[in-house]
């Protein structure tokens, strides 16, 4: 995820990273130019066509569809956005659920061998459920007192979550903590599948197929048919002018598909390697 201050916006104008829209469009922006090019000297030049040709007029069916197209494009945005943010959300709650468990834990507990699982096992959640969202390959962990003998063709979240549940079990069997103890660290653990399971659901469930494919035509042929009416007034300028609507329009678009996935390796996705790590940090320092 890019860190940046959102307050000095002047600087970030003439400045492009590796994701900007504009790196991704820019061949598709001298196809679009040289389309432009050809339609006018057509017109204008070949064919001659006055100010009463009727092809002037297409204006009006651009003038029409404009609205539809941006109240479309706002939706998509919107759609997109709130899949983001509902991930940062989620990741933010397993933070506040992971602190809440270790901080119960440190008091309940008294022995340092039950305490240290925990402080292994709690972090390896977050670490888990990251590479588990990003399809990652993971070998298996060994720690002292711990033994996370994955199998790795399995839910591993589930496989952790199962046993951070069996300890808290065992402590209850062996009356290390009460039924009401067991009953308050149960539903701790059980916020950790629910995100898991929210995270899963935004993963695993893009936008439609027929909504994201048919902003995109409909976003290619308004463009297409915009040198036709305005070549008449705009002439040549026609080239610079349509080639910057497609980029915004085009943009909005790609920026929408980028963040709608939120748990990939884009550089606007969300940091969970980040925050995976710096659960490990708060609950090594609370237990």
């Amino acid at each position: 995820m890019i860190s940046y201050n959102p307050k000095v916006w002047f600087a970030y104008i003439f400045r492009f990273h590796r994701s900007d829209s504009f790196r991704e469009l820019l061949p598709i922006l001298f196809l679009i130019a040289g389309y432009c090019g050809a339609v006018v000297y057509l017109e204008i030049e070949y064919f001659k066509l006055d100010e009463t040709s009727h092809v002037k007029n297409l204006f009006v069916i651009h003038t029409s569809l404009g609205f539809v197209i941006s109240l479309l494009l706002a939706y998509r945005v919107n759609s997109a956005y709130d899949r983001w943010w509902e991930g940062r959300k989620l990741w933010g709650a397993l933070v506040n659920n992971s602190r809440n468990l270790a901080i119960k834990l440190s008091v309940i507990l008294k022995d340092e061998k039950d305490l240290a699982y925990f402080r292994k096992l709690i972090p390896s959640y977050a670490s888990m459920l990251n590479k588990h969202l990003k399809d990652e390959e993971t070998s298996m962990q060994l720690f002292e007192h711990v033994d996370l003998a994955l199998d790795h063709h399995k839910h591993r979240p589930n496989q952790i979550a199962k046993m951070l549940f069996q300890k808290i079990n065992d402590l209850y069997v062996t009356h290390k903590i009460s039924g009401d103890q067991l009953i308050i660290l149960n539903s701790e653990i059980q916020s950790f599948t629910d995100i898991c399971g929210a995270c899963e659901r935004i993963k695993n469930t893009p936008i439609p197929y027929s909504y994201s494919t048919f902003i995109k035509k409909f976003i290619f042929l308004f463009v297409l048919t915009l040198p036709y009416a305005y070549a008449f007034t705009l002439g040549y300028y026609v080239i610079p002018v349509v080639s910057f609507i497609f980029y915004v329009l085009a943009s909005i678009e790609i920026i929408s598909e980028e963040i709608e996935e939120p748990f990939g390796y884009d550089d606007n996705d969300l940091p969970t390697k980040k925050i995976a790590e710096n659960i490990k940090k708060h609950i090594e320092e609370l237990i």
